[in-house]
């Protein structure tokens, strides 16, 4: 599933096409995809401006003026595909083995004033797409439970200090509950804490204060690179197409199983454990 740096890079490429366009035209082709629209999704909709194009966690969220928000979650397969009069078809984000367009995939197409095209398709229709209030944003079921944002001015070593503080559960458990902190994936967990040296079968209230600090800013570092690198190459996200991944990153851990640590003078070999169903990826050497 897409992480939070694949999220804000789609984000970032839909931002110069939506945010403050007018959204002339809105098709709805089925009646729902992981659960079912709204009602009157498309009149809500239709004629509305996009006053702004923000995320939280793994969200999409459109602010409308109108006084709702858009509310869009990619899925598993979820990908939005821009088409503006005289360019070629784009979509944000540099995909890797993409495959070729199928319109039967295509659920949602928002169409602008300006005379573009955003198509949402979704082969598995995984994703979902909500209208709610823009005041009441927050309290939402979605968002009301949610933690601080990991790149956000609220995120910081006091918060994980007191999140680990007295718990039996491992350091990744937590780092993935999204009480704790919003938007954090198995992917970019694994790479911080192998960058910090933290073994992720640990029961967190065994980590320092001073590792849960080089921690917090490993969660910072690796997922500022992974959207700076448009984000990450998935093998573990194979669209019902057979396309694999999303976007181009190199890993440290992730992934690497039976590949030697790049830690500095480490020689440990990265190995492969399965946590509540999701494979870990880190070095029995250097993660203690």
């Amino acid at each position: 599933m897409p992480e939070l740096p694949e999220v804000e890079t789609v984000r970032r490429g839909l931002q110069p096409v939506l945010e403050g366009a007018r959204l002339s035209r809105v098709e709805q082709r089925r009646p729902d995809l992981r659960f079912a629209f709204p009602d009157g999704f498309v009149q809500r909709l239709t004629g509305a401006t996009i006053t702004a194009l923000e995320r939280r966690a793994k969200y999409l969220l459109a602010q409308l003026d109108r006084g709702d928000t858009l509310v869009m979650h990619l899925g598993m397969t979820g990908r939005f595909e821009i088409d503006e009069p005289g360019g070629p078809r784009q979509r944000p984000g540099d995909f890797v083995h993409a495959p070729a367009s199928d319109p039967k995939h295509a659920h949602v197409l928002f169409m602008t004033e300006a005379g573009a095209t955003v198509t949402y398709s979704d082969p598995r229709r995984f994703g979902f797409m909500g209208l709610v209030e823009t005041a009441r944003l927050d309290q939402h079921p979605w968002f009301s439970a949610m933690g601080p944002e990991p790149l956000g001015p609220d995120f910081d070593a006091g918060v994980l200090v007191a999140a680990f503080k007295g718990r039996k559960q491992t350091a990744k458990t937590l780092l993935l509950d999204q009480r704790v902190v919003a938007g954090l994936g198995n992917i970019y967990v694994c790479e911080a804490l192998h960058r910090s040296g933290i073994s992720p079968i640990k029961p967190a209230a065994l980590i320092s204060k001073a590792k849960i600090k080089i921690l917090t800013a490993a969660i910072k570092d690796v997922l500022a690179e992974a959207i700076k690198a448009g984000g990450s190459t998935l093998r573990d996200y194979a669209g019902a197409d057979g396309a694999l991944g999303y976007f181009q990153h190199t890993f440290r851990a992730y992934g690497r199983e039976g590949e030697a640590c790049v830690t500095p003078s480490c020689r440990g070999v990265i190995e492969r454990t399965v946590q509540a169903g999701r494979s870990t990826f880190f070095c029995p050497v250097c993660q203690l």
